[in-house]
């Protein structure tokens, strides 16, 4: 009678076995892929601090969200950098604002893909954060719930397949949900950044979205490192707020939390796979330290086999087209 790690090493040895007993899939249709929308005419910028990552104008937008869509992905973010900033970050809930313009025509152009847009306040703040600043250089964040809500409903009016609330207020999620059924979007889902962490991995994303803060920090906002008990409460709120899908960022460095949050909660999870995560794979296959095709999808299926239903990464194109 052969051993059982016998018996396993047996199912290995071919691709087809291999397939049959492999416990985490990774496939297209798991990937948002993050689009930075920007104002401007036939703009296709790059971002140095984020290789194969470019600005893009509402044309370009479309063209890229049909590529990813024709690669099996099945929805795109858009993050959107203003024509313009101010203190209250105006642009954020402008029915003709960059997001709202480049949802109705990716919308239009392709009606099968699934927009999320990002609802926060920190690319369009002449400050750089995520709500209302008080004189003494706080974010306000009662204040702040009120724009957050009318950006929301601004960008479900222009055809946002969900709403993704990133910038970390409490209750937001609550008067967000009670703003989209008021104005008749009761059947647009929520998927909140319910643990979004003070990371060290935002920095290429901040780069991109011009969106570092100009004093401070958001630690008062975001949340610590190193509690992961916090985390599970956060997520646990914001489903009884209505929250439809629940987040974690990043992700590499908080695979342990993506588990405990789906063991904890049950509801479809979000994981996303940030700039500063997607930069150093990018920066040591450039050099020539590892395979950059194994290693993305390496990480992302750990993403996966950690729990995650749907992960969030600027390598959904190339992966997904590793994958086929």
């Amino acid at each position: 009678m052969p051993f059982p790690q016998t018996r396993l090493r047996r199912l290995r040895t071919t691709r087809a076995l291999r397939g049959l007993v492999r416990e985490t899939s990774l496939a297209p249709g798991d990937f948002v892929y993050p689009m930075f929308v920007a104002h401007g005419v036939d703009r296709r910028a790059p971002i140095d601090a984020m290789p194969g990552i470019d600005h893009l104008s509402i044309a370009h937008a479309v063209h890229e969200a049909g590529e990813a869509e024709s690669l099996g992905i099945p929805a795109v973010l858009l993050f959107g950098l203003p024509a313009a900033k101010d203190e209250e970050g105006s642009g954020a809930w402008d029915d003709e604002g960059v997001v709202q313009l480049a949802t109705r025509a990716i919308k239009e152009a392709h009606p099968e893909l699934l927009v999320i847009t990002d609802v926060c306040l920190c690319e369009y703040t002449s400050h750089g954060h995520c709500g209302v600043v008080r004189p003494d250089g706080a974010v306000d964040n009662d204040a702040t719930l009120e724009l957050l809500a009318r950006t929301a409903v601004s960008q479900a009016r222009a055809g946002a397949d969900m709403i993704a609330p990133s910038d970390m207020m409490d209750g937001r999620v609550g008067f967000i949900r009670a703003a989209l059924d008021e104005d008749g979007h009761a059947d647009t889902p929520i998927m909140a950044y319910s643990a979004k962490f003070a990371s060290a991995f935002y920095g290429p994303f901040r780069v991109a979205a011009d969106s570092a803060p100009a004093f401070g920090d958001r630690r008062g906002y975001q949340m610590d490192p190193a509690n992961g008990n916090e985390a599970v409460r956060e997520a646990r709120l914001d489903i009884g707020e209505g929250a439809d899908i629940v987040m974690v960022k990043p992700a590499l460095p908080y695979l342990d939390l993506i588990r405990r949050i789906k063991v904890r909660t049950g509801i479809p999870l979000a994981a996303y796979n940030v700039s500063g995560e997607y930069a150093m794979i990018k920066a040591a296959a450039a050099a020539g330290y590892l395979d950059e095709r194994a290693a993305v999808l390496e990480a992302l299926t750990g993403i996966r086999r950690a729990g995650a239903d749907i992960v969030i990464t600027y390598h959904a194109k190339e992966a997904a087209r590793w994958l086929q």
